[in-house]
């Protein structure tokens, strides 16, 4: 007799206003395993391990725990079945300390049933120690990186609540190999311990390395279900997309590049970044590499203005210039696409056609009225180049998938037209097949004399679509590739270099 699974999803189904999201979804985790559920952005991927955690309800389905049909109504119910997710939107509050949130649920009380700040101040400080992160335990969470928050969380699902199931939804999409290799660790010790791993990625290099099963989806029906050994690599694509990609990385078009639309001499905050030097050229990309806390995001929101810096010279089409807020920086011709989309990409709850219009709104307000028509016109045109998968123009973003509203973002800035593109993890959740058309418009634009400064935690991706490689350590720049050059040992061995 076969070993009964230790979670069964028998026949899920589930729709939203519009849109059929899951159709007759089964399959099964095995105790001691890791589960990768793979699909482009909008196959239901989210959606299924949302219902697992309780989030959702199925409409039709039944999910079983050992063998044993259960009701999960709310994620307070899952805790209690010991299932824990890590979400692929980073769901925390920023006024809140490391410590709370660690805890946050399933606070320890002490005698007299209040909460036992003693005992979570020392466990925290325990994990912390154990897991090798050098946060404070006071610290809050708006004053960290998006990477160090998907650590603490990572560590809050794997540490604190004991579960049996683990649900990790994009868990290596904001941190950097070395934070990858410690998740995989302790992925491991899960495993040895009798845990179910479910586990979702775009990154299809580094599924491989951990999976057990493999269960593919498309357009929220099941495709295929079966032990990784029986995949490869194009197999997992070609079910995904419905179709083979011949190439993870569309070919390097031959381009002029052009001179030096922005150049930066000596950029220092005195505190997380210094003495920054680089020099971006028309029909140009630019990559900038380096591990957590390298000081690559905190260079380019000083940049576009999001941050003050203290010193140094910017130089824009060769005149020096003063950045002092988001404002300047765009009338400057400069766009930014932040690595944490939620927080500072979108208005969640408005439409797409909000969202996409809100920073041009000056090219359809005239004589003091919004032209509808014209608006319609130019949101369609930018959202359907950029494959946005939605009902209408009208669907709220916090309805879409993640990739799909980094989608909504690139789309804001592309309708702006802008010279100079700065993209802080540009595909961060976004599936192979979004990926490529991302690589195509960024390769379209530098062909059409755009600048491209890029932020990647993914050798590959900058290996297989950048021009030039910047590499940081410590808030320094240590090394500089063009393309002959490109090599992830040499990148590596700079992004360990002390400066």
């Amino acid at each position: 007799m076969s070993e009964i699974p230790l979670l069964e999803l028998r026949g899920i189904e589930k729709s939203f206003p519009g849109v059929s999201a899951l159709r007759h979804v089964a399959f099964s985790v095995r105790r001691g395993s890791v589960h990768v559920i793979c699909g482009e952005n909008g196959a239901g991927k989210s959606t299924l391990v949302k219902i697992i955690n309780g989030i959702h309800q199925p409409d039709k389905g039944e999910i079983l725990l050992n063998g044993e049909r259960v009701e999960i109504p709310h994620p307070i119910k899952a805790r209690q079945y010991k299932i824990s997710m890590i979400a692929q939107e980073l769901n925390y509050i920023p006024e809140m300390r490391v410590e709370e949130f660690l805890f946050l649920g399933g606070e320890p009380l002490n005698k007299i049933g209040g909460i036992d700040w003693r005992k979570i101040r020392k466990s925290t400080l325990d994990l912390l120690r154990q897991e090798g992160l050098s946060y404070a335990p006071d610290a809050k969470l708006k004053d960290l990186s998006v990477s160090d928050i998907q650590m603490i969380e990572i560590l809050k699902a794997v540490s604190t609540h004991e579960s049996h199931i683990i649900i990790m939804d994009e868990p290596t999409s904001a941190i950097t190999e070395k934070e990858v290799v410690l998740l995989f660790n302790k992925i491991a010790q899960l495993k040895a311990k009798g845990a179910g791993i479910i586990y979702i990625s775009h990154r299809l290099d580094e599924i491989f390395r951990i999976a057990d099963d493999i269960t593919v989806l498309r357009d929220g029906a099941l495709v295929e279900t079966r032990p990784a050994k029986d995949f490869d690599v194009d197999t997992v694509i070609r079910l995904m997309v419905g179709r083979a990609l011949d190439h993870v990385f569309p070919p390097k078009i031959e381009r002029e590049i052009g001179e030096t639309v922005l150049d930066v001499e000596g950029l220092s905050d005195d505190s997380k970044f210094e003495d920054i030097k680089f020099r971006l050229r028309a029909g140009e990309i630019v990559g900038f590499s380096g591990l957590m806390g390298a000081g690559r995001t905190e260079v380019v929101r000083a940049l576009f203005g999001l941050d003050p810096f203290s010193s140094g010279v910017v130089r824009v089409h060769g005149k020096n210039v003063k950045i002092r807020n988001v404002q300047d920086s765009i009338s400057l011709g400069m766009a930014m696409l932040s690595e944490d989309r939620k927080r500072y990409g979108v208005i969640p709850i408005r439409s797409i056609r909000e969202n996409v219009g809100l920073s041009s709104l000056k090219r359809v307000i005239y004589t003091g009225y919004l032209h509808k028509k014209l608006e319609k016109k130019l949101i369609a045109g930018v959202c359907d180049r950029m494959r946005v998968k939605s009902p209408s123009l009208e669907t709220a973003v916090d309805a879409l998938s993640g990739g799909n509203q980094q989608k909504v973002v690139f789309a804001k800035w592309l309708l702006r037209d802008p010279d100079i593109l700065i993209l802080d993890e540009p595909t961060r959740g976004i599936d192979v097949g979004a990926k490529y058309e991302i690589y195509k418009i960024m390769l379209e634009l530098a062909g059409a004399g755009k600048a491209i400064l890029m932020i990647s935690s993914e050798l590959p991706e900058l290996i297989g679509v950048c021009d030039r490689i910047y590499v940081m350590s410590k808030g320094r720049i240590t090394g500089e590739l063009s393309a002959p050059e490109f090599d992830q040992e040499r990148i590596m061995k700079y992004a360990t270099t002390v400066a």
